[in-house]
């Protein structure tokens, strides 16, 4: 593509800031291939999505209603957030949308106001709610003046009531994004002056006399074009159009060829880039529907031509003058769904259906909605009948020039079918264009928000209030070591750090030079590097240790699942934190931060089930208690310990929890004899271990559940330590720290290429592949020695031998 300032702008907007923008421009200025330009060469995690299928198909993106999973018809504000109107997200599309930092939607001008509202509330609820669109940026492709959103009378008057107008522009989420607006000027499409003069016009609603004079010497409504002229009629309805391409079609005496197309996986009918049976003679007029994917690139969406020879896998077509025909076989369209690649972590497309079909549909007439976004050099227009916005302008400004352009009834004021609305919006787009002063600024203010987001602690306070207001309104029904701890939390984690982290942000405006970057400022950096240390700590010290001390159960069970609900999005803000302080220890840089900060939304943590029953039989702490005892009265009576009572009276005692010496009777192992001489101690470590762990006297056990140990070494892990750093922190061997870790491998929890180099685990599956084994220590005797017996125990958890 030329040199394009504008176009050069937007890149550069995308690139280096943060800034919301809206990119519009008349038709034909490479708004599509401007979009295709970002999808390849930006760095940023993205989804590209659309408000209807065809338009979604196009741009290579989902539509928005599938992605965001909105309700159809009007949605009102804070609908999705207060309703369960939404379909439940899967695991996957919430850590897509919590791990954004684009979201681009084309053909905006489609696009409803309460719809952009509603993605506004998707994208709070899953990414920051105190966020515009969750503090992603999102671009908007579109052109104002061609077609509008659809509304019907019975939505509007539901709508009317929150919007001024149907528009996007209306909605709440644009009036609050700070939007940087950019219209591309440079025409691709058309090259004669007069023609852009007059398109301008009909654009802007100010079609002049002259102008429709010049317009109107096009009009010729007997024009009749022969099968060579290549010429396609743009009428407004769908019937309009099929009844000029059946008529056309059955005047011509050939077979008739017909083509299935193959649809497989997920695609909706809606959605279908063309007929699923094509019907097709010799002769036929046709146009092509999609670009070649063939290096040749011998055709491309909007050329027509006529049909010259069919088989059953191909069409032969002949356009205009070409020396050349072009043998066409079928296309695919592919139906897109977003995923995240485990290994790289990246946002990936994978096909969920697609759609093979010959690439050329019937060419003597198409819909004015259809022909958005294609090229004629030959058009019949017939917008006598235009019903809505920007029709006629759409029509026209699919042709490349007046000589080719025909005309069966006059343009005339009435056709021309203009909102004033628009005009006013898109007339304060002229005035505000930005300037590299604007974008200077912006891309210094990206980095300052990168910044102070790492050290935002706001996420973490609702949560942490919601916690102790639940506490406060249920204590009767929660039990636990709980409110001291949030409260600790509360005040010297969360708020003591919003107040640190409000003063830093202010000193970093302060000390941040004009014309220098704070990535480039070594007085920045240096106090970076001090705060993540600061601030590191005390997320150690003030929320992550409270924490983890935190033990709770309940009877009620809606008191329960809001409670474990928000210990779990605590908990989860937590580990994403610890995670992205750890990893930007040494300095800021702009990618690198984006880069932890979507790794950090994309650890795999598995919250702790605090309301889970552990049988206490497997509880070792009762156990051991009882051993201990054990141990004192055999050697102070110089008796075996069997003789107290046995292994397997022991558990049993953990299993029933003997409160009385007539309970204990009951247990298996337990005689007279033995309760008499013994009953008085056992009863008091039981007694003394239910005191302790809140177990009432019903013997119901419901004593809070306590983090397992290999629990809180995941969560460390998942929070950016190393082994070696959770070994020191937890005063454990690195050995066992391994142990806990490989035991979450199984279930996906743990990467194994997150303990072992992808080197060393190639080098050992090749190794056991080879050798015949029984045993780990014999499997062990035959690897090579550098290998140790952890690592063999993880490689053989991920193979099938």
């Amino acid at each position: 593509m030329p040199k394009n300032p504008e176009l050069e702008l937007a890149l550069q907007f995308i690139k280096k800031t943060d800034r919301n923008l809206f990119i519009t421009g008349k038709a034909g200025t490479g708004k599509t291939t401007f979009l295709h330009k970002i999808k390849s060469d930006s760095l940023k995690r993205m989804v590209i999505v659309a408000p209807t299928g065809v338009a979604a198909i196009n741009a290579k993106g989902v539509t928005i209603h599938s992605f965001f999973q909105m309700p159809f018809g009007p949605i009102l504000p804070n609908q999705i957030a207060n309703t369960n109107q939404q379909r439940k997200f899967s695991k996957t599309k919430i850590d897509i949308i919590k791990s954004l930092d684009l979201v681009i939607i084309d053909e905006i001008s489609m696009v409803r106001a309460d719809l952009l509202d509603g993605i506004d509330q998707v994208m709070r609820r899953y990414k920051n709610r105190n966020k515009v669109f969750g503090g992603a940026q999102v671009l908007m492709i579109g052109d104002l003046q061609q077609l509008a959103p659809v509304v019907r009378p019975n939505e509007w008057s539901l709508l009317q009531q929150h919007y001024n107008t149907v528009y996007f522009f209306s909605s709440k989420a644009y009036q609050e994004a700070n939007v940087v607006s950019i219209e591309l000027k440079h025409i691709y499409r058309q090259k004669n002056e007069d023609f852009i003069k007059i398109l301008n016009e009909i654009r802007t609603d100010t079609l002049s006399d002259e102008s429709a004079k010049i317009l109107n010497k096009n009009y010729n409504p007997s024009f009749s074009p022969t099968k060579d002229d290549g010429y396609i009629t743009l009428t407004t309805h769908n019937n309009r159009a099929n009844l000029i391409n059946n008529s056309e079609l059955n005047k011509i005496k050939n077979k008739s060829y017909y083509f299935d197309a193959e649809v497989s996986g997920k695609f909706n009918e809606n959605s279908y880039p063309n007929s699923e049976k094509l019907e097709l003679k010799i002769g036929a007029q046709v146009m092509f529907i999609k670009n070649d994917s063939s290096p040749e690139k011998r055709y491309f969406n909007g050329k027509i031509g006529i049909v010259t020879d069919i088989s059953r896998e191909t069409v032969t077509v002949h356009c205009g003058d070409e020396l050349d025909e072009i043998v066409t076989e079928r296309e695919k369209w592919e139906n897109i769904n977003y995923s995240i690649n485990e290994e790289t972590k990246e946002i990936k497309e994978d096909i969920s259906g697609s759609f093979s079909q010959i690439p050329l549909r019937l060419a003597w007439a198409i819909t004015i909605h259809k022909s958005q976004g294609l090229t004629f050099d030959k058009a019949i227009i017939d917008a006598e009948a235009s019903f809505a916005h920007g029709q006629t302008y759409v029509a026209l400004s699919r042709c490349t020039s007046l000589e080719g352009l025909v005309l069966k009834t006059p343009i005339t004021s009435n056709a021309i079918i203009n909102d004033r609305t628009v005009s006013v919006f898109n007339e304060s787009v002229e005035e505000n264009h930005p300037d590299e002063t604007v974008l200077n600024n912006s891309e210094k203010e990206f980095q300052l928000n990168l910044i102070a987001e790492l050290f935002d602690y706001q996420p973490f306070l609702y949560p942490t209030t919601r916690l102790i207001d639940i506490y406060y309104k249920n204590k009767t029904s929660i039990k636990g070591d709980v409110i001291d701890h949030l409260q600790t939390i509360k005040d010297d984690g969360v708020v003591a750090l919003m107040k640190v982290s409000n003063g830093f942000k202010r000193q970093l405006s302060e000390i941040s030079e004009d014309n220098i970057l704070p990535e480039n400022s070594s007085q920045i950096q240096e106090r970076f590097t001090k705060a993540v240390n600061y601030f590191l700590n005390q997320t150690k010290n003030n929320i992550l240790k409270p924490l983890n001390t935190i033990a709770f159960s309940s009877d009620n069970k809606s008191v329960k699942t809001d409670f474990k609900k928000q210990f779990d999005a605590l908990q989860e803000k937590l580990l994403e934190k610890l995670f992205a302080l750890n990893k930007m220890t040494e300095s800021f840089k702009v990618d690198k931060y984006l880069e932890v900060r979507a790794k950090a939304v994309l650890q795999k943590s598995a919250p702790t089930a605090k309301k889970k029953k552990i049988s206490n039989r497997k509880d070792p702490l009762l156990a051991l208690k009882l051993r201990e005892l054990r141990d004192e009265i055999r050697v102070a009576e110089n008796i075996p310990a069997f003789q107290i009572f046995t292994q397997e009276t022991l558990y049993a005692i953990c299993e029933s929890l003997p409160r009385t010496e007539k309970e204990l009777l009951n247990v298996k192992g337990m005689g007279k004899t033995r309760v008499s001489k013994y009953g008085e101690e056992i009863l008091e470590v039981i007694e003394t271990y239910c005191k302790e762990n809140g177990i009432n006297k019903q013997n119901e056990q419901k004593r809070e559940d306590k983090k397992p140990t290999k629990q809180i070494t995941l969560e460390l892990f998942r929070s950016g330590l190393s082994v070696k750093e959770i070994a020191k922190e937890r005063s454990l061997t690195t050995n066992t720290i391994e142990s806990h870790l490989a035991s979450y491998i199984p279930s996906g929890d743990v990467d194994i290429l997150e303990l072992i180099p992808l080197k060393k685990y190639k080098k050992l599956v090749d190794e056991i592949e080879k050798i015949e084994f029984k045993s780990l220590t014999e499997l062990k005797e035959k690897v090579d020695k550098s290998f140790s017996y952890m690592e063999l125990r993880m490689v053989l958890m991920t193979i099938e031998k």
